[in-house]
C-alpha cells in the first residue's frame, strides 16, 4: 500500500531550492515514467514560484505520475474482482454482485459506475497489455486508457475476433500521442470498422430501426424536442438549420429586423428548426418531391467498394464510418469529387478539379484534407470553421494548401489576436507555438487507411 504523501507547499512557504534547478528537475521527471520517487519529487516543488513554462510541465509532469497511480487503481479492481466474471448460484443475484458492491460500497460508487470500472480494468488487463504498459509508463492518459477499453469491449460484444487486437493497440496507442481520448476513441471506431465491414452493416442496419423523435414537457413554456435519427439525416437536419442561421445573420447584416435584443448560436438554431418546419407547414399543400441530398454532406469512400468489388466502411464527415451500402448509396445521391491520396500514409495529396474554379477547388481541397479545426485537441467541423493562412498574407504568405487551412472561428482569434503561432507543412500537418514558448505538433488526417495497414487487416479478417 502506498503511504499519504506530505501535502503541496503553500503560498506562503519559502522553498529553499532554486527556480532553476526544479525546472530542470520537472524536465528529467518527464523523460521518465510514474513512479513512487518520481511524484514525491514533485511534490517538493511548490508550482506557483515557477515561470509560465514550468508551470505548464509541472502540470504534464503531474498527468503522466497520475496516469501510474491510475494503472494501479486498475491492478487493484481487478485483485478485488477478478480476471473473469463471477458466477452466482442463487438466481436472484447477476454477474459480479458482490465484488461489484464492494468497489462500489469503498469508493463511494453507484453500483452501475463500479461494474463499469472492473469491466475497463478486465479489458485492459485480458486484452490490451500495451495500453496497460503506456498507462503505467504515463505514455497516455487515464481517460485514453479507458475509452481504448470501452471501444474494445464494446466491438468484442460485437464478435470481433481477439486476434485483431494487437494491430489496432498498436494504431490506437500511435493515434495517442497528439490527439485527445475522444479522437482515438473516432479512430478506433474506424479501425474496427474496417476489419470487420459485415459487422457493421448488421450493427448499424439494426440501429436504424430504432430511430424516433419525441418531445417532453418542461417547466416555464418549454419543451425539449429529442431526435434520435441515422447519421446521414442528423447531419442533413443540423446543415439546414445551419445554412438557415446564415440566412438570419446575413439578412441582420443588411438591417433587416429579425429576432428582439442579442441572440446567442444556440437560440439561432432553435428558431431556425422552428422556421423550417414552419415553412412547410405553410407550404404543405404542394405536392412533395424527393430532392438530392445536399452536397455539403462528404462521403469518402474507395473506388473497389464504390463499384460493388469491396465492402470497406465509408467515411461520412461529422459522423465516422459508415457501412459500405449506406455510402453507396449517399454517393449515388450526390456530386463527384476525386481524392488522391498517398498509398503509403493515406494522406490527401491532391484532388480533382474538372468542375470547379480554383478558388472554389481549393475551399475543397482544404475542407477534405483537413476535416477539423487544426488546433490540438479541437473537433469542430472545418465547414463551419475560416480559411486561414498559417503564414499571412500581409507577410507574404502565400495562398495555396501548404500555407492554408481551417480553423474554428475562436482558434483563429487566439493565433491572430491571442499570441500563438502556426507553422504549416506541404501534408496538412503543423506545428504550434503558445504565448508561454509550448510546442504541439499536429499530424496530418489520413483519408481511410495507410495500403500497408489496410492490406495486413484484410488478410486477418480473411485467415
Amino acid at each position: 500500500m502506498i503511504p499519504l504523501m506530505s501535502p503541496l507547499i503553500t503560498e506562503t512557504s519559502k522553498p529553499d531550492f532554486d527556480c532553476r534547478s526544479d525546472l530542470d528537475e520537472i524536465i528529467r521527471i518527464q523523460a521518465r515514467p510514474g513512479g513512487y520517487e518520481n511524484l514525491g519529487k514533485l511534490l517538493k516543488i511548490n508550482p506557483k514560484g515557477l515561470t509560465q513554462n514550468g508551470k505548464i510541465d509541472y502540470l504534464a509532469a503531474l498527468e503522466k505520475q497520475y496516469s501510474w497511480l491510475y494503472s494501479l487503481i486498475q491492478e487493484a479492481t481487478l485483485a478485488i474482482a477478478g480476471a473473469e466474471p463471477s458466477a452466482n448460484e442463487n438466481m436472484w443475484e447477476g454477474v459480479d454482485e458482490a465484488e461489484r458492491e464492494d468497489v462500489a460500497t469503498a469508493l463511494r460508487l453507484s453500483p452501475n459506475t463500479a461494474q463499469l470500472r472492473i469491466d475497463v480494468a478486465r479489458t485492459l488487463s485480458n486484452y490490451l497489455p500495451e495500453t496497460c504498459n503506456a498507462l503505467a509508463s504515463g505514455e497516455i492518459s487515464s481517460s485514453h486508457a479507458n475509452l481504448i477499453a470501452r471501444e474494445t469491449a464494446d466491438a468484442l460484444s460485437r464478435g470481433v475476433s481477439p486476434d485483431i487486437l494487437p494491430l489496432i493497440e498498436s494504431e490506437a496507442l500511435s493515434h495517442s500521442e497528439f490527439h485527445t481520448a475522444a479522437q482515438v476513441g473516432k479512430k478506433l471506431r474506424t479501425l474496427f470498422a474496417q476489419y470487420a465491414p459485415e459487422t457493421l452493416e448488421e450493427v448499424v442496419a439494426k440501429a436504424r430501426e430504432t430511430r424516433n423523435v419525441r418531445i417532453y414537457p418542461e417547466g416555464d413554456g418549454m419543451s425539449n424536442v429529442i431526435a434520435l435519427l441515422p447519421a446521414e439525416d442528423a447531419q442533413t437536419l443540423y446543415l439546414a438549420i445551419n445554412t438557415m442561421v446564415e440566412i438570419f445573420d446575413s439578412r441582420a447584416e443588411n438591417g433587416e429586423q429579425i429576432a428582439q435584443g442579442p441572440m446567442t448560436i444556440d437560440m439561432k438554431r432553435a428558431d431556425a428548426l422552428t422556421l423550417i418546419a414552419t415553412d412547410f407547414l405553410g407550404r404543405s399543400s404542394k405536392e412533395i418531391t424527393s430532392n438530392r441530398r445536399p452536397v455539403s454532406i462528404n462521403v469518402t469512400i474507395d473506388l473497389p467498394t464504390l463499384l460493388g468489388l469491396a465492402n470497406n466502411p465509408g467515411e461520412l464527415e461529422g459522423h465516422g464510418p459508415i457501412p459500405a451500402s449506406l455510402a453507396r448509396q449517399l454517393a449515388a445521391d450526390g456530386k463527384w469529387r476525386k481524392f488522391i491520396t498517398d498509398p503509403l500514409t493515406g494522406n490527401l495529396l491532391d484532388m480533382g478539379r474538372d468542375s470547379y474554379l480554383p478558388s472554389q477547388y481549393l475551399i475543397d481541397f482544404l475542407t477534405a484534407r483537413d476535416r477539423i479545426c487544426r488546433f490540438p485537441g479541437c473537433s469542430q467541423p472545418a465547414r463551419i470553421g475560416d480559411i486561414d493562412h498559417a503564414k499571412s498574407w500581409d507577410d507574404g504568405g502565400e495562398t495555396r494548401p501548404g500555407n492554408l487551412g481551417f480553423l474554428c472561428r475562436r482558434h483563429h482569434r487566439l493565433k491572430t489576436h491571442g499570441g500563438w503561432k502556426l507553422e504549416s507543412f506541404e501534408d496538412g500537418s503543423c506545428n504550434w507555438m503558445s504565448p508561454a514558448g509550448k510546442s504541439y505538433f499536429v499530424p496530418a488526417r489520413p483519408i481511410g487507411l495507410p495500403e500497408k495497414r489496410a492490406k495486413e487487416l484484410r488478410e486477418l479478417s480473411s485467415g
